[in-house]
């Protein structure tokens, strides 16, 4: 059954992230994309508010303490990390189901398409060097070791980059883009204290030494 539900959650996520590239790319191969949906008045705080639940479950329940809590009343830790994938999903579907879109052009680049496909080639590639089935809760994580491989010896946190890439580098930049890529940035910056919180608390010395070495999302090296 454990296996069952993990692969559950999986194909959950794989078809959240599938919908997700066409979301933000604004390909009308599916119903609503984030230019193309059913604009309101009150479009701002809708956005707003569904980016601002998003970002508290996927950074808040992400966090040591609130898994510790959820594993000892809610789920078992074996599959924690599933179900965990299976709630962002589920609140990145209710994102694309109403986020409202806000017409008006800042800017129409016709060739950054293809910059903003790497950016989410990026972004799947970072998850597989650091463990994609196991980041995705399909397999139990086994190797604890710190280690840094290709994109992490560039940044920190190439997941992030290559989906801030991805926001960003739109052909099309709407109103209603411009406000869903400036609030995910801010996100991304939030959450990277968090996140870099837990695992400096987690590796020690290894990690910062590792953050005094390589910068977080520019891939530029440090002065020493």
């Amino acid at each position: 059954m454990i296996a069952l539900y993990r692969i559950a959650c999986y194909a959950a996520f794989l078809a959240t992230f599938a919908y997700g590239v066409a979301f933000v790319e604004d390909w009308r191969v599916v119903p609503i994309t984030i230019d193309h949906g059913n604009p309101t008045a009150n479009a701002l705080w809708i956005d707003l508010a569904l980016m601002l639940a998003f970002a508290v479950q996927h950074s808040g329940m992400a966090r040591r303490r609130f898994k510790a809590f959820w594993t000892r009343t809610v789920v078992p830790p074996e599959v924690e990390r599933s179900t965990y994938v299976l709630v962002a999903s589920a609140m990145l579907v209710a994102t694309f189901a109403w986020l409202r879109p806000t017409p008006g052009i800042v800017w129409h680049v016709p060739g950054l398409q293809i910059v903003s496909l790497a950016g989410w080639l990026i972004a799947t590639l970072a998850t597989f060097l650091l463990g994609h089935f196991e980041l995705f809760g399909l397999r139990t994580p086994r190797d604890t070791a710190f280690r840094t491989p290709v994109l992490y010896r560039l940044v920190r946190h190439p997941i992030y980059l290559g989906f801030l890439i991805a926001f960003w580098a739109t052909p099309t930049m709407t109103y209603g883009h411009l406000l869903f890529s400036t609030v995910m940035l801010v996100y991304v910056v939030l959450a990277i204290q968090l996140e870099e919180r837990d695992l400096v608390a987690v590796l020690g010395d290894d990690y910062r030494r590792y953050r005094r070495r390589v910068r977080a999302l520019v891939p530029l090296p440090k002065r020493r």
